[in-house]
């Protein structure tokens, strides 16, 4: 998407990166790449290894996240079914500064150095696809014959660097020569208008799983249903791969967030910011894709026939003339009414907008509406080992009388060249006493104008006030009204940045910073200070001295905070802790707090920003992931860097887990499609016989400790959540206990002999079973 642009822009006006898809597992896990095989395509799909594959890919980037986080991401996402790591070759990440910095030299690099590694499947190694630009259709236009010439050279050049696996370009229909074209978007199944030759695959290369953030956002949503549907659509059409973008939500650690973008950056992704499973999204993908690899010989090699059953249904149907093996997708497209249809002589039930999925053209193992997989709800708990941290603080020197060097404020992008967020301009001015009015009730007005991000204003050294803008409209003007006094006074405005720019052309022009700087109600009128000559100053003092490490903190006098009240602006605050308990990951909350960074140990966790409000009426973000790995097991030093007046006492550390588990399942659901197989050609349930049942598994190696919750009948609710209907079983908890308190793992069929001992609760009402545990 759009936001991750910016990883590989930073002073270029054509926006240019790689992108890399980093295969897991090969055609199974024990084989190998073939040195020289390397990877080709035709119009069906990837042909690696000499065959063709269906591929189901993740994003997971690795600047989002910690090196120690990188092995557990990856083994979690192949237990969900994915065997294609798609990740950024982030530019700024590896070349900082302009001037080693234009787009052909840097792929050349990154490609050698790729070859030099053998990591290109050609080699032997693991890549099996290149992307070169980025939507690059969104700014095409805007640069008119250049732009279309660009697209051609982009891709040919990429074509001449022969490193033996295909070149992709995501959303650009013109991509030249062999290069493949592919889709990005929510819907590809219906929005995509096929490859540009006849001889390309079907990629889809951003599947969004849900949509970044930016401060002022409610949480993004998208259901499990709905990214399911999108899958399912997809493969019975003519899809070979989905790349799900994210698949781990990532943190946008230090300075790295875009424009406006909040430091939690895809938390709603099947594996969310803190590395963790997010349930029912992660499991419903996993049973799809076990769906779809059980269709995998009809779709590969099968031929397709679409017939309509109704207008609002249709099945896509791939078999094997001759032979049995034969695939079925039946999708009702009515977003609100369910339907029955008949198809080859059987009866099936299509709940609204859903895919049901028959490896065999007879049996359902999943319908896209219909979750089986075990949903979770997110727990902060309070680290019992922190306890109140002792907070010391410093305030920043306000600077009033910077050496002048322009007659204008420098624009802010320039001035700070993305080594901070801050730039200090101040001026002065010499009032006449009649300058100012004699009534206290009256007094004057600073008006700045800005073309972005935010401010902070300060006369005669005492705080003002602040103004941002928003990631809509970055421009704003903070008003407000000030104590001046006959003779000098000194005006100092504190430019404030929030990311670099994300997307777009000509993005060498978006500027930010003052533009227009004004004194309002005066005796003599408005004082126009546009151009009244400035001092600048790029960076605060605490940062240049490094108050944020262990060194550095001990060059500053630190002092006590106010036992009440708040804190001054712009003040470093800085604490210790003791790493919390256990192994779940680690948070900050910042509850309290205005707007600023955060340090652990030295290291930048990234921009907080509590107080811009969601529609919602709370804090866009308020927990911020502290990596285990920046952690030490005493003494650990938070340090904080406040804005705006606030109190640290309420930070607190927690420790984050998916420890509260669920499932909901009815009588009218299919059997689990991790209960069926296929060997060869033959299809079978992997028992006896594919029972429906809740399905439970702890994370992380721990066990059920309490049922919180168990009916038998007809609950409702969600997890975290649930509450009894009008008939439960009276034993719903005690079968629950009996079959899974102290396990790691448990199933629990929805058998009516289980339930029923007693009699039938509510005889004419299908049965759900609704389970709620804690583990530990």
């Amino acid at each position: 998407m759009t936001a991750s642009s910016s990883k590989m822009v930073v002073a270029t006006t054509i926006a240019a990166f790689l992108l890399l898809l980093v295969i897991n597992s090969p055609v199974d896990a024990h084989e190998k790449f073939h040195k020289g095989v390397g990877v080709t395509y035709d119009a069906r799909s990837l042909i690696i290894n000499g065959k063709r594959e269906l591929l189901f890919s993740g994003s997971i980037h690795y600047p989002r996240s910690t090196a120690d986080m990188w092995p557990k991401l990856l083994e979690d996402a192949k237990r969900g079914g994915i065997n294609v790591i798609q990740t950024y070759v982030f530019w700024n990440i590896h070349e900082p500064e302009e001037g080693k910095q234009h787009m052909e030299r840097f792929v050349k690099m990154i490609v050698e150095k790729l070859r030099d590694a053998k990591l290109f499947a050609s080699q032997g190694g693991p890549i099996i696809l290149a992307q070169i630009e980025n939507e690059y259709n969104t700014v095409q236009l805007a640069y008119r014959d250049l732009g279309n010439k660009y697209v051609q050279w982009a891709g040919n050049m990429a074509v001449g660097l022969n490193i033996g696996v295909p070149w992709i370009m995501c959303k650009q229909r013109d991509a030249p020569g062999p290069v493949i074209n592919s889709c990005n978007g929510r819907q590809c199944g219906d929005t995509f208008s096929g490859p540009n030759a006849p001889n390309k695959p079907s990629l889809w290369t951003e599947n969004w799983t849900a949509q970044f953030r930016v401060f002022g956002d409610p949480p993004s949503q998208r259901s499990a249903e709905d990214t399911a549907f999108s899958v399912a659509r997809w493969f019975s059409k003519n899809g070979s791969l989905v790349n799900y973008y994210m698949y781990h939500g990532g943190t946008n650690l230090g300075r790295t967030a875009a424009s406006f973008v909040t430091t939690r950056y895809y938390d709603e992704a099947p594996i969310d910011e803190f590395g963790l499973e997010r349930g029912p999204k992660y499991g419903h993908l996993k049973d799809v894709h076990k769906a779809l690899n059980l269709c995998k010989k009809a779709l590969l090699w099968g031929s397709t026939s679409a017939p309509r059953l109704n207008p609002d249904v249709e099945a896509r149907i791939y078999e094997q003339p001759g032979t049995d093996v034969c695939a079925a997708f039946l999708t009702n497209n009515h977003t609100r009414l369910a339907h029955t249809v008949k198809f080859k002589g059987q009866e099936y039930y299509l709940p609204p907008r859903s895919i049901s999925i028959l490896p065999d053209c007879k049996t359902v193992v999943l319908n896209t509406a219909t979750i089986l997989a075990q949903h979770n709800s997110r727990n902060f708990i309070r680290s019992a080992v922190t306890n109140k941290l002792d907070w010391k603080m410093i305030v920043e020197a306000i600077p009033t009388n910077l050496k002048v060097v322009s007659s204008t404020p420098m624009e802010l992008y320039f001035l700070t060249k993305d080594k901070t967020d801050y730039a200090w301009y101040t001026t002065t001015i010499n009032l006449d006493p009649r300058d100012l009015s004699m009534r206290k009730d009256i007094l004057p007005v600073l008006r700045v104008a800005s073309l972005g991000h935010g401010m902070l204003a300060f006369v005669n050294g005492q705080f003002v006030g602040s103004a941002h803008g928003s990631q809509i409209d970055k421009s704003f003007v903070l008003q407000k009204s000030v104590e001046l006094k006959p003779g000098i006074n000194y005006i100092s405005l504190l430019g404030t940045l929030i990311g670099l720019p994300d997307s777009g052309a000509y993005m060498e022009h978006r500027f930010a910073g003052p533009r227009g700087v004004s004194i309002l109600g005066l005796n003599t009128g408005t004082l126009d200070l546009s151009q009244n000559g400035y001092g600048q100053q790029v960076g605060l003092v605490g940062q240049h001295d490094e108050l944020f490490t262990d060194d550095g903190s001990k060059k500053g006098k630190w002092i006590d905070i106010p036992k009440v009240g708040k804190g001054p602006p712009l003040t470093w605050y800085k604490a210790k802790f003791d790493a919390p308990e256990g192994n779940d990951p680690v948070a900050v909350s910042m509850y309290g707090m205005i707007k600023g960074m955060i340090w652990i140990n030295g290291e930048s966790i990234g921009r907080y920003w509590m107080s811009y409000i969601s529609p919602l009426g709370d804090s866009t973000q308020a927990e911020y992931l502290i990596p285990r790995s920046y952690l030490k097991p005493k003494d650990n030093l938070i340090v904080v860097l406040e804005e705006e007046p606030a109190h640290p006492s309420n930070i607190t550390i927690l420790t984050v887990n998916r420890d509260t588990i669920c499932s909901y399942v009815s009588e009218l659901s299919p059997p689990s499609v991790r209960q069926w197989e296929r060997k060869g050609d033959k299809f079978k349930p992997v028992g006896a016989e594919a029972k429906v049942g809740a399905h439970l598994m702890c994370p992380m190696g721990k066990k059920i400790a309490v049922v919180d919750f168990s009916s038998y009948g007809d609950p409702y609710g969600a997890c975290g959540g649930f509450s009894q209907g009008r008939c439960s079983s009276p034993v719903s908890k005690q079968v629950v206990e009996q079959s899974c308190l102290g396990k790691e793992v448990c199933n629990v069929p929805l058998e009516k002999g289980l339930f029923e001992k007693n009699g039938d609760p509510c005889p004419n009402v299908k049965k759900t079973l609704a389970i709620q545990v804690t583990c530990r």
